[in-house]
């Protein structure tokens, strides 16, 4: 599937500019619309009338974390198709069982520290 319209909700503006980046180099004709904020986020996508493609979390964020927000997207039935993907810190073996204790199926990805690695990654999905 080709994602043009992408989403990226993290609260750190070092890795934020670093995900567009790595993002202007694997697909430039991707629009990538970034948020710091997961309840602003949840407030405007529930009524925007044109929705991302996916969207990538952060987990590790203040006041609402990645979890509670997929809790609060799936709750919203014209948010339920957005593919997300959670790109956070944690390794994948701590995290994949507790986002499966929590019935959360979604795709997650520890967050790279270099960009050919992030690059890559973005190709795979991309």
């Amino acid at each position: 599937m080709s994602y043009k319209n992408i989403l990226l909700i993290d609260d750190d503006i070092d890795d934020t500019q670093f995900f567009v980046e790595a993002l202007q180099e694997v697909n430039k004709e991707a629009l990538c619309r970034t948020a710091m904020n997961p309840s602003k986020a949840l407030e405007d996508l529930a009524v925007s009338e044109q929705l991302p493609d996916i969207i990538f979390l952060d987990y590790n964020m203040p006041a609402v974390n990645g979890l509670e927000f997929l809790k609060r997207m799936l709750q919203i039935e014209r948010l339920r198709h957005i593919e997300v993907i959670v790109l956070s810190t944690p390794p994948e073996e701590v995290m994949l069982p507790w986002l499966d204790r929590n019935n959360i199926r979604v795709k997650y990805i520890s967050k790279p520290v270099h960009m050919e690695e992030l690059q890559e990654i973005l190709r795979e999905i991309i």
